[in-house]
């Protein structure tokens, strides 16, 4: 059910005919004052006489634009693909210089767009081993699809299989576990897409679980799962109460990798969702369908710790999954039920369709009991964190100390997030006249609101304190509903994985 077709990324360098392929990708920038061809391996009268010729074919440079050409005998190559960049650096140097993300979007864009060719040379410039390792990542990233569900292969393109990446790092002895770690880092984004583009028929609390046991498989890692009996005899109230109104029981998965030289310790929740109706405080019927995909925090959470498991770095990482399926029943919660969060917190349950707040509590409360370093949170929590940022961009809230490590991670993994404030003038409107607090507040700044809510549920660290937390709200990032665009394909987008693994190795490499 999780497993894709993985490219087999290589490098070459020199004579592309001693490397034949059946497509080269070739990049062109919008520059101040037209396209630009980027530095290619190409003959110096080939290369000129082509950039002479990119506006009469229409070619600008502008990102995501690939025009197919019959193949130069000297590329070895049967077709020649011209690959935009976007917008070059308005500085006058002869050789622009691209963003890392850039080029990775670069990248998984053309191999995106070349499915069905079975191997591509990438000549995109890359002048260090981090720029060979972001076009690696972005050709992972870009040979992706989900065909699972479908009964024939009429007009579908396999994705490409084999990706060379002409560069003069080719002879490099350090590049070999570049290319490693980006065709590991594709494999953790690929399997969170393909969990989150799984339908609700087939992806259910007891077959994520499943699905968590067959990743972790061949790995140092240790899988736990609470069922609905398990989950009531402990008092996991918040998953037990969005999930019983499903005939499909919730599941709690815990997911440890643990090395003995570990140096640094976090723990990962995330939000599991299968699907959300909203209960009985049931959501609209447009775009319900969508909601297969509020599962998709649990499904990076997962990933991200089998990455860093199958990367072999000391650190201790756990992910809780808390999964549940939010549907409306006689057996469903009701908008003014209490329910008692693990650890004996008690929620008044004003919206069922503020349900992910409920299960995650029940998580962040189990990894505070565990006294990690940082606790991080990732969650399709809220529409009102695409009315704040959009689409692409994912909210990060918390402890300054983690969110501001987790923005400069993101910026290095080429992800987008941003900081937001957690107002305390918002925590008396989740107050309740029954219960501890209530499970919904304040409309406006509904994204901070909610974690607002999830605060209240970090536990002390050893030393008295509050333990280092952060939230990240992916609803508008984990799922693209638009075009194809970079190495983005439709759907699962399997954002925040690339980032969490960054902040785990800046995290180790602060403490050398």
């Amino acid at each position: 059910m999780v497993k894709n077709s993985e490219v087999k990324l290589s490098a070459v360098t020199g004579d592309l005919k001693k490397a034949p392929s059946d497509a080269l990708v070739i990049g062109v920038g919008q520059g101040p004052d037209g396209p630009v061809l980027l530095d290619n391996p190409l003959t110096a009268k080939a290369a000129e006489a082509l950039a002479e010729s990119l506006s009469v074919l229409g070619i600008t440079g502008a990102a995501d634009q690939a025009h197919r050409l019959p193949g130069l005998p000297e590329t070895g190559a049967t077709i020649l693909l011209l690959a935009g960049v976007g917008k070059l650096p308005a500085n006058k140097a002869a050789t622009p210089s691209l963003t890392e993300e850039a080029l990775r979007r670069a990248a998984g864009s053309a191999v995106r767009q070349l499915a069905g060719v079975g191997t591509v040379t990438l000549a995109l410039p890359t002048t260090t081993l981090a720029e060979v390792a972001a076009v690696a990542e972005g050709a992972a990233l870009g040979a992706y699809s989900y065909t699972e569900f479908r009964s024939s292969r009429n007009g579908l393109k396999d994705p490409v299989k084999n990706v060379a990446i002409c560069t003069g790092f080719a002879a490099d002895k350090a590049l070999q576990p570049v290319l490693d770690r980006a065709a590991l880092i594709g494999r953790a984004v690929n399997a969170t897409r393909t969990l989150v583009n799984q339908p609700p028929s087939h992806l259910y609390p007891e077959t994520f679980a499943d699905a968590a046991k067959e990743l972790a498989k061949g790995l140092p890692v240790k899988v736990t799962v609470w069922d609905e009996k398990r989950l009531e005899k402990e008092g996991f109230g918040g998953i037990l109460g969005v999930g019983k109104g499903s005939t499909r029981q919730p599941r709690l998965v815990k997911v440890e990798y643990a090395p003995a030289k570990a140096t640094a310790k976090i723990a990962l929740v995330g939000k599991g969702i299968t699907f959300d109706t909203g209960g009985i405080s049931i959501k609209p019927a447009l775009g319900m369908g969508e909601m297969k995909s509020d599962m998709a925090g649990a499904a990076v959470v997962l990933n991200t710790v089998l990455a860093l498991a199958g990367l072999g770095l000391p650190v201790k990482a756990t992910a809780w999954l808390c999964i549940a399926e939010n549907m409306p029943s006689g057996a469903a919660q009701r908008p003014a039920d209490v329910l008692t969060i693990f650890g004996g917190k008690t929620v008044e349950v004003l919206n069922t369709d503020a349900e992910g707040r409920l299960v995650m509590a029940d998580g962040i409360v189990a990894a505070s009991q565990e006294f990690p370093d940082a606790i991080i949170d990732v969650a399709t929590l809220t529409g009102a964190q695409l009315i704040a940022l959009g689409d692409r961009t994912a909210g990060v809230m918390g402890a300054d100390s983690v969110t501001g490590a987790l923005k400069a991670a993101a910026d290095r993994a080429g992800e987008l997030v941003w900081p937001m404030p957690l107002p305390e003038e918002l925590r008396p409107s989740l107050d309740s006249q029954v219960a501890d607090i209530a499970n919904i507040g304040e409309r406006h700044g509904g994204m901070m609101t909610a974690a607002v809510f999830l605060r209240e549920f970090v536990g002390k660290g050893k030393d008295g304190e509050q333990i280092p937390w952060a939230h990240i709200d992916i609803a508008g990032p984990s799922f693209n509903n638009g075009s194809p665009y970079g190495y983005n394909h439709k759907q699962g987008t399997g954002c925040t994985v690339r980032t969490l693994v960054a902040y785990v190795e800046d995290l180790l490499a602060q403490a050398v």
